[in-house]
């Protein structure tokens, strides 16, 4: 495991299992949302984000967390393994909500500069809807690159830790 990219729900604990499976591998994190987004919770634009990915696939090692669909063919390419959060939408709004709740007024380690941790209807949206609008692709796509690539598919935050535990 060299090349690791996270994904999953909003809420669903991909940035904290790429900061602890990168201090537990030796591997250099790059947290999607710190480099997408821009002050005052601007998005990158498309040509943006591919120019991004095009910079990080030049390390040689890294753990990427972050979904961003537009790109993440980019990852999938490179990768040797994928990790997939798949969590239950009620502990990811639990988690949403604990974290706006922790860091309201501040910019998480993992986001990008000038972006105050915040918590709107659109967002506690796309975190509920997830299982039904972008699970069914994921899987789907995950079952076609279990041959040639590592996929980890983890269920709970309790699979999380003992497979944390057991690396």
């Amino acid at each position: 495991m060299k090349k690791i990219m996270i994904i999953g729900s909003g809420g669903s604990g991909k940035s904290t299992l790429a900061r602890r499976l990168g201090q537990q591998l030796g591997l250099p994190v790059f947290h999607l949302d710190a480099y997408m987004w821009k002050p005052g919770w601007i998005l990158s634009t498309r040509e943006e984000q591919s120019d991004i990915q095009s910079q990080l696939m030049t390390h040689t090692e890294w753990i990427i967390d972050g979904n961003y669909s537009g790109t993440m063919d980019v990852r999938i390419k490179e990768a040797d393994t994928i990790i997939f959060l798949d969590i239950s939408r009620r502990i990811c709004l639990y988690q949403v909500i604990k974290r706006y709740l922790t860091n309201r007024n501040t910019v998480r380690p993992d986001m990008a500069e000038g972006c105050e941790e915040k918590i709107d209807k659109e967002f506690l949206s796309w975190v509920w809807n997830f299982p039904r609008n972008k699970r069914p692709a994921l899987i789907q796509r995950l079952n076609e690159l279990k041959d040639s690539k590592q996929v980890i598919i983890l269920h709970s935050p309790q699979q999380i830790e003992k497979w944390l535990r057991h690396l």
